[in-house]
């Protein structure tokens, strides 16, 4: 495996910080290498937010990433600022449903993930980070999926353990839809 290095940006409340985590703990769950650096804007509610992950077999020398091989687009502000950022042949994930914009790269591989949908159709539209993880995940084959459902186990609130049925749904019909 490469080293992977991707932004997750959406705005804040899409869940682009746990998507992050989650790749991180299944990550280290897998015994690689992993860093995660959050980033938010100004905004107290509903402003950006993004994060930086790195997934590697050897050592991180930073966490910085300028030149991502991987990113996942949330929302249209996401999209106009990070897909110029993408590295030559790597991979941008776009969420359909709420972005209604092209990408303009011809050099890069676009996924369209209408993750809202998704969630929609599943009956929490809160939901819509995990139908987009199910995809990254089978499309870049980074970690096994049974190490995200882990990771989502240990990260998940005890008020929210109700809800690992459907965000393990969700991930299914992610990676369902790439698959």
């Amino acid at each position: 495996m490469e080293t992977e290095e991707m932004i997750l940006a959406g705005f804040g409340g899409q869940g682009v910080m746990l998507m992050g985590k989650l790749l991180c703990h299944a990550g280290m769950k897998e015994n690689k290498e992993v860093s995660w650096m959050p980033s938010y804007g100004p905004e107290m509610r509903g402003g950006t937010a993004n994060c930086t992950v790195i997934i590697s077999e050897e050592m991180i020398a930073s966490p910085v990433v300028s030149e991502p091989s991987t990113v996942i687009v949330m929302n249209r502000p996401s999209l106009d600022k990070f897909e110029p950022q993408i590295k030559e042949g790597g991979n941008l994930f776009v969420n359909t449903s709420l972005i209604d914009k092209e990408p303009e790269r011809d050099d890069i591989n676009i996924i369209e993930v209408p993750a809202n949908e998704i969630a929609d159709e599943l009956g929490n539209n809160k939901i819509a980070n995990m139908a987009m993880l199910g995809a990254v995940i089978e499309e870049l084959g980074l970690v096994d999926l049974t190490s995200i459902v882990n990771a989502l186990e240990d990260k998940l609130s005890k008020r929210n353990r109700d809800l690992l049925p459907l965000n393990k749904k969700a991930l299914d019909k992610g990676k369902e839809l790439v698959g």
